[in-house]
Order: C-alpha cells, then structure tokens, then sequence
C-alpha cells in the first residue's frame, strides 16, 4: 500500500499515539483488528525520567509486531537526538516525532504542537533527530498554532526536506485542540507540496469517513486515534471497506466479549494485579460508552478491586446480555 523506509506497509489504517491509551495492549489488539501501524504512547525526550514506573511501561515492546514505531515529544534538539538513539538501541524500527499534542502540560515545556510557533526550532529538531538514527523517522503535526498561522504546508515541506519518511497531519490547530470539525483542505493542500507518505487525522469515525477524507485529501492512509477507543475492530471495517467498497458488520455480542475479555486479560498481564485493574476500568468505560443502559454496571465494575472480579463481571454482563437478545 505504502512504504516507510524499507518498510511495507499493507493497511491504509494506522492507529493514532494517544497518552494513557495505545499501550503495548492495546497496540497488540489493534494490529491484530486490522490496524497496519500502530504508533506508541508519547515518550519524553529526557531519558533521565525513564526510570518512572509511567516510562518503564512505555519502553516495553516484547513481542511486538514489526515495524516498532515510538514516539518522543521534546523540544530540545540533542535530547530528541538522544532519545531516539536510545530508542533504537531499545528495539525502535520508526522514530515519530510528536509535534502534535495540544496537551497543556506538554505545550508549557515547548513540545508537542506549542514547536509550530517556533519554525527555526522546528527545522533544527527534525534535522537532529533524522541524522541522529539510521532508521526512518516520521512526524505529527496539526494544521498550525492557531487558524489564523496555519504553516502546516511550510512545516509539511521543512519536514520533507530534512528527510522526514512520512507525515501525520491533525486536521486541527493547536488552539481548535479537539474543540469544532477537523478541516481537511490544509490537509489536500499539503498533499500537493510533498512527495513522502501523507497520513490524514482528525474525526475520522467511520469507514466512509475514511474514504471522503482519503478522497478530498489524497492522503496515501488515514491515521485513527478517539473513535478506536472501544471499538478496536472499527480499524479493521475501515481497512475492508476501503480495500472492497463493503461494509464489515459491527462483531456481534459473543464476538465483543471475546475481544473485551482478552483485552482485560492482557491489560492484567501487562501492568499486574494493582495498576491493571484500574486502567482497564477506563477501557470498559469505552466499550460500552455508547449504551447510555450499561451506566449502573460501568458503576458497579469501577468499585471492583481485583483482575478476577473484573473479568467475572464483565462474563455475567455479556451472559446477560446475550440472554436478554
């Protein structure tokens, strides 16, 4: 479908990095739905704040799927440099570089998309970081700051010339954060002025979503982060229709639990007992997010203190739920 570097890539779908969610589970879960690359969790820069619990999890990528694709956020050329270094030396195949979080706490230390203001730092970090690792690296950016400094077509075209593999472009500014519709046309228009791989975000919940934007971009992929959250096989139905023209059925009930049962499962695996306990409670938050019905169990499975618990609840709410059908 396309390449990064010397990596072929057979699915037009990518899913999106998102803090406190695109965990190694959640990664593994989705490439196996249908999701060509996945993209990491945001990792700082400063490798001296990798010893943290938060970061330790981060940087485990055991038994993964190739291509590994990372992500750092910084704004310190030598330390992005540094980092990805590191992160190679960790088993990193894709360097991304985050310039795109609207995040406060990731804009007050001048990373993320608040570098867009600062095209001279911009420049020097891309070109840092590419020549710092013989792998390729890709990007994330918004449209711009604000709507009125959209240079995402400068900064598309910066990136492209310090060597940059591939671009994912939010169709927002950092200002819109998550707030009104993603636009698309700075989008197109950054489709015209660069060669490399375009991946089109922002909004894309459906796989007729995907194709419009596919259509009015002429973006080679689409990238999907919020819409994926709870519904990890809608990367899958994306990826069929845009290959077929057909639609995927949504999996039906015993065909959910099956998927929210392992995804429980890996979540205790992975971060034990304790901590897994409680980040799967936002997960099954999301599965049934859409069923304003299933409010008193989501009350109910957040007071649960054990993996065991967890999963016996969530098998007698689909028992329920496949009785009640």
């Amino acid at each position: 479908m396309f390449r990064i570097g010397p990596y072929s890539i057979d699915s037009r779908v990518i899913l999106a990095p998102m803090a406190g969610v695109t965990d190694r589970p959640f990664r593994q879960l989705c490439r196996r739905m249908g999701a060509g690359l996945v993209v990491s969790e945001m990792v700082t820069s400063d490798s001296r704040l990798w010893h943290t619990r938060k970061s330790s999890f981060r940087l485990d990528h055991t038994g993964e799927a190739e291509p590994r694709s990372i992500q750092i956020a910084g704004g310190d050329p030598e330390m992005m440099a540094e980092a990805a270094r590191l992160n190679v030396a960790n088993g990193a195949q894709i360097i991304d570089i985050n310039m795109g979080c609207p995040a406060k706490k990731v804009c007050n230390k001048a990373a993320g998309s608040a570098l867009l203001r600062d095209e001279p730092l911009v420049q020097d970090i891309l070109h840092a970081v590419v020549g710092a690792v013989d792998v390729p690296v890709t990007l994330k950016i918004r449209t711009g700051w604000c709507p009125e400094t959209r240079n995402g077509v400068r900064i598309a075209s910066m990136a492209e010339a310090a060597g940059i593999a591939a671009l994912a472009v939010h169709g927002r500014t950092r200002a819109d954060r998550y707030q009104g519709h993603a636009e698309y046309d700075t989008l197109a228009r950054i489709r015209d002025a660069i060669n490399i791989p375009l991946f089109a975000n922002g909004d894309i919940d459906s796989p007729e979503k995907a194709a419009q934007v596919l259509a009015h971009t002429g973006a080679d992929a689409v990238m999907i982060g919020r819409a994926a959250q709870g519904r990890p096989w809608l990367l899958g139905q994306i990826d069929h229709y845009l290959r077929t023209g057909e639609h995927q059925p949504e999996p039906d009930l015993t065909a959910q639990h099956q998927i929210l049962r392992e995804h429980l499962h890996a979540l205790h695996a992975f971060y034990g007992d304790y901590l897994g306990v409680r980040i799967a409670r936002k997960h099954v938050g999301w599965y049934l997010q859409n069923d304003g019905n299933n409010r008193d169990f989501r009350q109910r499975f957040n007071q649960l203190e054990t993996a065991s618990d967890q999963v016996n609840a969530v098998d007698a709410f689909f028992a329920d739920r496949c009785a009640a059908a």
